[in-house]
């Protein structure tokens, strides 16, 4: 079991005065055996209202408005989770069998958006690829865990060249990238072997310096074994998500489950910082949930609110009159 503390900052400026500025955030942790949140705490510009909700995927969801005139939006999110190990496949069951059940699950509604893949430049290499590795032959663990080998050992993890709309067309062509196209890549060749696979959005947690993908939010795939469950696999580091990977969100793509994303009304151009810091010892400073961080210190939505109720009240006098 490790404990870490989570200190993840989303820095938006703005070159002019922009508006309404509404938000969706997937940055509360999942909640399971394997991940327990002790504290999450959201410091946001403003101080706006959350509003949560779960989405398809089960992907707890916040979304709030910032309307006041502003040139920046700070949302700092600061965590402590739990995390525990988990027992790996132990391939008591055939390989025959395992397969047998990957085939009957194709049509469930539960896997079917976790199966679909589409064509790319790379796809015939892939069919090729898997082909020469005759899957069928080992259990589908091992499968995956070969085919995560190939993109780790294939394809260079090199920050810039990459972002988050780059197209599987171009990260094949480049066999470079960063942790969400080697997911995007993995997911795509697990798919195409007929194993359901899903997009997870996290953290790293750990001071291996040989560890890829810390200092930022982290990308990786879970792989739906027979008999077993989902399991983490993180092509990035070519390993098993253990309880270094904190999960925030699942889906079928990288837009399922992005932490931060949104709209503002203004003639601006953007631009976006990312920071983590991971810790495993608590963070010294004092804090409570949704602390205003700039602009105007009063909250818009209960100054919304408040507005609101006086009105009613001013309604009601009028009629009792």
């Amino acid at each position: 079991m490790a404990t870490f503390f989570i200190k993840h900052i989303t820095k938006y400026t703005y070159s002019d005065k922009v508006i309404d500025g509404a938000t969706f955030i997937r940055l509360h942790p999942v909640n399971d055996a394997f991940q327990k949140v002790n504290s999450h705490f959201l410091s946001i510009t403003n101080n706006p209202f959350i509003e949560t909700f779960y989405d398809f995927f089960n992907n707890r969801v916040g979304t709030f408005m910032v309307t006041e005139p502003h040139y920046e939006l700070n949302i700092i999110s600061e965590i402590e989770v739990e995390t525990r190990g988990r027992l790996f496949p132990d391939g008591s069951v055939d390989n025959e069998s395992q397969w047998e059940n990957l085939e009957s699950i194709k049509k469930n509604v539960e896997f079917i958006d976790f199966l679909r893949h589409r064509p790319f430049e790379g796809s015939q290499e892939v069919s090729e690829l898997i082909k020469s590795k005759k899957p069928k032959s080992k259990s589908p663990f091992k499968a995956v865990l070969e085919l995560c080998e190939y993109v780790y050992e294939n394809f260079t993890y090199k920050k810039g060249i990459t972002n988050v709309k780059s197209e599987l067309d171009e990260i094949w062509k480049l066999k470079a990238g960063v942790c969400q196209d080697f997911t995007n890549i993995l997911l795509q060749m697990v798919r195409m072997l007929g194993i359901p696979a899903r997009y997870v959005s996290g953290y790293i947690c750990t001071t291996d310096e040989m560890t890829r993908g810390d200092g930022a939010t982290h990308a990786w795939i879970e792989a739906y074994i027979p008999f077993y469950g989902w399991l983490g696999i993180d092509p990035t580091n070519n390993a098993i998500a253990d309880e270094n990977h904190v999960k925030l969100a699942i889906g079928r793509n990288y837009n399922d489950c992005s932490p931060v994303k949104g709209v503002f009304k203004g003639n601006a151009e953007s631009k976006l910082e990312v920071s983590v810091e991971v810790r495993t010892e608590k963070y010294q400073t004092t804090k409570t949930p949704h602390v205003n961080t700039s602009l105007d210190s009063s909250n818009s939505f209960q100054r919304n609110l408040e507005l609101r109720q006086k009105h009613q009240h001013q309604q009601q006098q009028q009629q009792q009159q």
